[in-house]
């Protein structure tokens, strides 16, 4: 029914691990191959690109959903329909941003200390334009291929940027002055197939099972039994994403809880819970969290 295109590069190892924890294992003849198969009915065909690429593509109706980071949708101006934000990336759960950087020693602190004619080295020249325009700069821009933040400032003068964490900016000397996008992952589809109820219905899908195995990245589900008398005080050890969920054991003054934790905290709470009077106390591993 659909046509999926996913990013290759930085992205792709994240993304693919993304689809096989969701139980929709993404298969290939080598880490190489552009060509891909999913074995789910919702999806026909499965390509993997440069996410440059992915909004084009999908806005052009070459593929009907696709993955690719917002400063891609921005810089090629496509028009899709996005289905939400998947909060991953190439190395943490944060967005990146597309910021404008000089050097330490610049005096620049804002856009506004920009001068006409300033050079300004970017993988994004079309995003970079308008933003630059939209405050009344008129920039040499010039395309990077690479290495952007090397180039200042014997090349150029500011380098539009992305960074995740800032480490490769900082460590370059430059300091960023603007942000000028935040930018996630985001499932996006083509308009015309979004408009097919059937193909909505099926993104639809797809876009729970991926944004429900995000959900549940580092939680884990804490069943436990506990007297009536300890109930109170075990549960207010809880740290519950909702209220847990309780109830009476059969024959008993005792209660059965459960509830979802961050697994950060498990180490610490299991003895927690242990020393209130809790019992056959047993962490589940989450594949999936459906709100």
């Amino acid at each position: 029914m659909l046509k999926l295109v996913l990013p290759k590069g930085s992205l792709e190892k994240p993304t693919l691990a993304l689809f096989e924890d969701a139980d929709l294992a993404v298969r290939r003849a080598s880490d190489v191959d552009y060509k891909a198969t999913v074995a789910d009915p919702r999806i026909d065909a499965v390509r993997i690109l440069r996410p440059q690429e992915i909004a084009q593509y999908v806005a052009e109706g070459l593929f009907d959903i696709g993955i690719t980071g917002r400063d891609w949708i921005e810089e090629t101006a496509s028009e899709v329909v996005s289905l939400g934000e998947l909060h991953y990336s190439k190395a943490t759960a944060r967005p990146v941003s597309i910021v404008l950087a000089v050097a330490e020693a610049d005096s620049a602190r804002s856009v506004a200390d920009l001068s006409d004619g300033v050079r300004v080295a970017t993988e994004y020249p079309e995003l970079t334009r308008r933003f630059l325009e939209k405050h009344g700069i008129a920039a040499d821009i010039r395309l990077s291929y690479g290495a952007t933040e090397a180039k200042v400032p014997e090349i150029v003068d500011v380098v539009v940027e992305l960074t995740e964490t800032g480490r490769a900016l900082k460590a370059a000397g430059l300091r960023v002055i603007e942000t000028i996008l935040v930018s996630h992952t985001e499932l996006i589809a083509n308009p015309a197939a979004y408009d097919d109820p059937d193909k909505r219905h099926a993104m639809g899908q797809l876009h729970t099972l991926l944004q429900g195995t995000l959900e549940a990245r580092g939680k884990v589900l804490v069943k436990l039994n506990v007297a009536e008398e300890d109930l109170a005080g075990v549960i207010a050890l809880l740290p519950a994403l909702k209220a847990p969920t309780v109830s009476k054991l059969f024959g008993t003054e005792a209660y059965a809880l459960e509830t979802v934790v961050p697994k950060s905290q498990i180490n610490t709470l299991i003895p927690a819970l242990k020393d209130a009077g809790a019992s056959d106390i047993v962490e589940v591993a989450l594949a999936k969290i459906v709100h």
